[in-house]
């Protein structure tokens, strides 16, 4: 029974050391919750926690949007599923079931669209096959994207079909209570949620101001967007942050703005018109200054900093800015993502489908400011594919997703979904073909018969090509199982649990300090989280154990957090796979001058060995501060000495 109860603790720990970073402490919440005596008491402790940072009580739930994990530790328990499934499986279970409904309604959106199944089918296939670059449910599960932007999709499809001309009162009803239900879950869901609802508030805007006749419908969702976030505010513990959004404040000045709107179609309405766009541009910036002031809220400079840097309006030493300017996401995006969305076959149609569609809407904005009016029924032989709102409203969001992509590849990830779906659609829409033949003036074949079959045609050949390339290697993964081992750190876990004191705090990498969270449940002096200036300053500080900095400072730094145990990494000291100027070490070199980082600059040397090499060699003064406890192939443990005693 003993040898059955180790193996099943052996196996779970193997399991959970495959949640890295921030994941890690996703999923050690959920936990927590699953072994809280009561729900409350479960939501009180996360809400008021002092047992995971040292010396730092945070409220973790509101910091870390830790919602997913409060509705999957109730589901997990009010549906007596503790009896059936591990917690582990159940969580990964609801993640990949959200991965469903986002495809779902990815699905339905291209069908609204293009009115035929086959746009839904194509966007799903294309979906899949580009998953490397359409989701990151394969490298990291517990992430807040992955339980957001599902219902995202949600309510874009409800959008979409919500601005359709010719839709019935019920169903634009149903569309109307499911975008709201959508709008409010998402921002519930994901801290950077009001971002991504400020970029389509702004596409709004736009078809708003190019008066396809849709003003009303695109007022009503401007008050779902008040009602979220002033819902989310009350709800999310007061989150200021939602109030100095800029989504509130765009919002609130187009509403301001509606009401100076004059009636259509007369010369002084095409003045308002420029004199509401600059109106509700400079109101929108005036009231964010105006809520910024009056409204306590933790202002995020180093979000600031870092697109200052990335857009090199500044240069820095800065560790903190120049790690992050490192990190493959937040590059710009790599040939190989291009190649890969051309390979199978989605970005060329996808920007042959953006063209015709952009065009075309130019060609109704042009149409309009002419004062010609919109017809009120668009029929196919018409080819006017750019009078439709719902196509116009895509066209501008995916335009600014893209533009956000190009800059920092891990947008991409909001972006390449709606690239599979709006090519999905334009492939199987007649009525896009037929806006291309009026423009070519194909005389020589009917073009509504042409543009049927063309619709019917294109699409089932790239199916069928895409089924001879790609379905063999999906079946190959699909039957390749994969299995993540890592004995190093299993045994530094079983280490930790058997050998060090229930009170101890542990230093080290922020990525590891969330694997020692998740797997022991000890205190760490710092965690992978990048949106509070307290925690990225304790990043760097403890980061210093791999510059060149004297035994006596490291011990001063680590002693201010109350740290009890180190660990050090030799992937992390004897880094060599990066680029050079990447790596921890170098950054660490630039920051505290030790190194060239620009021309002017003078070269200074450390008297100090780098740390992490020189703590191995066991010397004075070194074995004075620290007591090498444990040790294998990949981690380094030294015991924080209490009582410092000095050898020769």
């Amino acid at each position: 029974m003993t040898l059955q109860f180790l193996k099943e603790l052996q196996n779970e720990l193997e399991r959970e050391i495959t949640f890295q970073g921030d994941s890690a402490i996703y999923y050690s919440y959920y936990k927590d919750m699953l072994k809280a005596p009561s729900f409350e008491r479960g939501v009180y402790e996360l809400t008021h926690n002092n047992k995971t940072v040292s010396l730092k009580t945070i409220n973790a739930v509101q910091q870390m949007s830790l919602y997913p994990e409060l509705i999957a530790s109730v589901l997990y328990q009010a549906t007596g599923s503790n009896e059936i499934i591990e917690p582990v499986y159940f969580y990964i279970g609801i993640v990949f079931g959200l991965q469903g409904i986002y495809v779902t309604a990815l699905f339905v959106t291209s069908w609204l669209m293009s009115g035929t199944w086959l746009a839904g089918m194509l966007t799903v296939a294309w979906f899949i096959i580009n998953r490397v670059d359409t989701t990151r449910i394969e490298y990291s599960i517990p992430l807040r994207e992955n339980w957001a932007l599902p219902y995202f999709a949600c309510q874009v499809a409800a959008l979409t079909g919500y601005l359709k001309s010719n839709l019935n009162t019920y169903g634009e009803r149903f569309c109307y209570l499911l975008m709201s239900a959508s709008t409010y879950t998402f921002m519930m869901m994901w801290e950077y949620s009001h971002y991504l609802l400020f970029l389509q508030a702004i596409s709004l805007f736009l078809l708003d101001s190019f008066s396809l006749e849709q003003s009303d419908k695109v007022h009503e969702v401007y008050k779902i967007y008040i009602f979220s976030l002033f819902l989310g505010y009350l709800l999310q513990f007061e989150n200021s942050a939602l109030l100095v959004s800029p989504l509130l404040s765009l919002v609130v000045a187009l509403m301001l703005a509606k009401c100076l709107q004059v009636k259509k179609g007369t010369f002084i309405a095409k003045i308002m018109k420029v004199i509401n766009f600059y109106l509700v541009c400079t109101l929108t910036v005036t009231l964010n200054i105006i809520m910024k002031m009056f409204v306590p809220h933790k202002e995020h400079g180093h979000m600031l900093k870092f697109l200052e840097v990335k857009f090199g309006l500044n240069m820095t030493k800065n560790f903190t800015m120049n790690w992050l300017l490192c990190q493959e996401s937040l590059q710009a995006p790599s040939r190989a993502f291009f190649l890969r969305l051309t390979q199978s076959s989605v970005l060329p149609f996808y920007t042959l489908v953006l063209i015709i569609c952009f065009f075309s809407m130019l060609q109704v904005i042009f149409r309009r400011i002419n004062g010609k009016s919109l017809k009120e029924t668009v029929t196919l032989e018409d080819g006017r594919i750019g009078e439709r709102p719902e196509i116009i409203y895509h066209v501008i969001h995916t335009i600014l997703l893209g533009s956000l992509a190009m800059v920092i590849e891990g947008l991409k990830y909001l972006w390449t979904p709606y690239v599979c779906m709006l090519a999905a659609f334009g492939v199987c829409s007649p009525e896009l073909w037929m806006t291309l033949f009026k423009w070519l003036r194909l005389r020589t074949v009917h073009p509504v018969l042409l543009a049927l079959i063309l619709s019917m045609a294109v699409p089932t050949i790239i199916g069928l090509s895409l089924w001879k390339e790609f379905f063999p290697r999906l079946m190959t993964e699909l039957t390749e199982l994969q299995e993540f081992y890592d004995p190093d750190t299993v045994e530094l876990m079983t280490w930790i649990k058997r050998q060090a004191p229930v009170a101890a705090v542990f230093a080290g990498s922020p990525q590891l300090m969330g694997a020692i969270k998740l797997c022991t449940g000890w205190m760490v002096t710092s965690l992978p989280l990048y949106n509070d200036d307290d925690l990225l300053k304790r990043n760097e500080n403890i980061y210093q154990i791999y510059s060149k900095r004297s035994a006596e400072d490291i011990y001063k730094i680590l002693t201010s957090y109350k740290t009890n145990y180190l660990i050090v990494e030799d992937a992390i000291c004897n880094e060599v796979g990066t680029t050079r100027g990447c790596r921890v070490k170098d950054l660490l070199d630039i920051a505290n001058g030790h190194v060239v980082c620009e021309e002017g600059d003078k070269l200074t040397y450390s008297k100090y060995g780098r740390f992490c090499h020189e703590v191995k060699i066991n010397y004075s003064p070194y074995v004075n501060y620290f007591t090498r406890v444990y040790w294998n192939r990949s981690y380094f443990v030294y015991k924080i000495n209490t009582v410092i005693s000095f050898q020769s």
